[in-house]
């Protein structure tokens, strides 16, 4: 009883603050402008099953891809084991799930999982080589310093540490679990009395001879790893939406919400659109449409901070794996240039952090006299984008940094007239000549006469 009212106490704890720091993320998110992606839901779903659920643009790269399916598959499934033990911790009661389903069906269960908690260890162990050893440049970078490797790591190191106590915890329950209903009832343990699996456990039985044949000192091992398990993996819960990992969460609605239209189209300002749009049609009426709102603040051209995004743009922020591919994909980046497009979206979710908390703080009026572009992002990293689209095409995730990038250099631009001199050459240009080169349009066809 005393055990059961402990972890109830654990598990509601868990569930306050994760639902807090979720609300928290949530209210950030909607910092955003408002944009409508309602529509094309079953190719959404497509989407969302092919790049989230099915891990289709992870295993262009196979090493990384293959060991990153294998954790992946351990965390969707083994969840399935942590499913029993709430269940255990709540009524007391000792693998719920067995007197469900038989011993044969659950023996199967616990045999595939331990298999996948060995393939999750395998696959951290390579990451943690990969991050610390080899230190593949991707995983480096001014963007990489301090917290966000240390954040890799520790996920790393919880993983195997969780996936050893549920190996060492069916170890030593196989043992108990084995052992006669007489030695049991004598030394107390009548909950292990009634299984019959025939056969240890299919990984942890391979190293059970490792550990005490003491019934006593059994019952602690399991206790303690139990514990250790379900405390860990509630630990590792309310750590996973303030680190990078919280990507295993928000990619699957970031996925479903992907931009559907071709990468290189690029959407107009409306309210850019619809002068242009008076300009060609000589019939149009300027006074029909409705008159703009006096009291209403003026609309931004393009963004200077996060609340001048919009909310699937801020989305993707929090969904950033910090995986380096988007920069190792750039061509900007690889050039020497300033450029990292991962970097875009960390300054990105960073800044997002910082004002979130502060509005939550001080009100939804407060303004801290920084922006996004400037105290971040340089305009040099801006204009170093050459709008390839490869950061986007490379994002196992659907993120889009260049959106972003983009709507940056629009304020640039059409708010501040800080574009380059080239592209302020170019403008004049077209202003004057109708193209980017330097002729009037009387002398465009002059070539033909040399």
């Amino acid at each position: 009883m005393v055990s059961s009212i402990i972890f109830v106490i654990l598990l509601g704890v868990t569930i306050f603050f994760f639902t807090k720091r979720i609300r928290e993320i949530s209210s950030n998110i909607n910092l955003g402008l408002d944009l409508d992606l309602s529509g094309n839901s079953a190719e959404r779903w497509k989407t969302m099953a092919r790049v989230a659920l099915g891990q289709g643009k992870l295993v262009t790269r196979p090493v990384a891809g293959i060991m990153h399916v294998f954790i992946y598959l351990g965390f969707i499934i083994i969840n399935i084991e942590v499913l029993e033990i709430v269940i255990d911790g709540v009524f007391g009661t000792h693998r719920v799930l067995y007197g469900l389903i038989g011993p044969a069906a659950y023996g199967f269960f616990i045999n595939t999982f331990e298999i996948l908690a060995v393939l999750v260890l395998v696959a951290c162990v390579v990451f943690l080589l990969r991050r610390n050893v080899i230190n593949l440049k991707r995983f480096r970078g001014k963007e990489m310093v301090k917290w966000p490797t240390s954040d890799a790591n520790i996920i790393l190191v919880v993983e195997i540490l969780l996936m050893g106590a549920f190996l060492t915890m069916n170890a030593s329950d196989g043992l108990l679990m084995a052992m006669d209903a007489e030695s049991l009832a004598s030394l107390g343990l009548d909950k292990y009395s009634g299984f019959d699996f025939g056969e240890p456990f299919l990984v942890s039985g391979m190293f059970a001879g490792a550990l005490s044949a003491d019934p006593a000192t059994l019952m602690f091992t399991e206790r303690a790893m139990w514990w250790f398990h379900i405390i860990g993996i509630f630990a590792f819960l309310n750590y996973v939406p303030y680190s990078k990992h919280f990507h295993i969460i928000i990619s699957f609605p970031n996925t479903y919400y992907s931009r559907l239209q071709p990468s290189g189209e690029f959407n107009n300002l409306e309210s850019v659109k619809k002068e242009v749009e008076l300009m060609m049609d000589p019939e149009a009426d300027p006074y029909a449409a409705p008159a703009p709102d006096e009291n209403a603040a003026p609309q931004r051209f393009g963004a200077k901070d996060v609340t001048d995004l919009n909310w699937k743009q801020l989305m993707d922020a929090y969904s950033c794996t910090e995986c380096g591919r988007c920069t190792s994909e750039c061509p900007a980046n690889q050039t020497g240039k300033l450029l990292s497009p991962r970097k875009i979206m960390m300054d990105t979710r960073d800044r997002l952090e910082e004002v979130g908390s502060a509005k939550r703080k001080h009100g939804q009026d407060h303004e801290d006299g920084k922006s996004l572009v400037g105290d971040y992002i340089s305009k040099e990293e801006l204009w170093a984008c050459t709008t390839c689209n490869a950061c986007v095409q490379a994002c196992p995730v659907n993120i889009n940094p260049l959106s972003i990038i983009v709507d940056l250099r629009r304020f640039l631009v059409m708010e501040e007239s800080a574009a380059p001199q080239e592209l302020n050459m170019m403008f004049t240009n077209v202003e004057n000549n109708g193209a980017p080169w330097q002729f009037a349009q009387a002398d465009r066809l002059n070539w033909k006469d040399e």
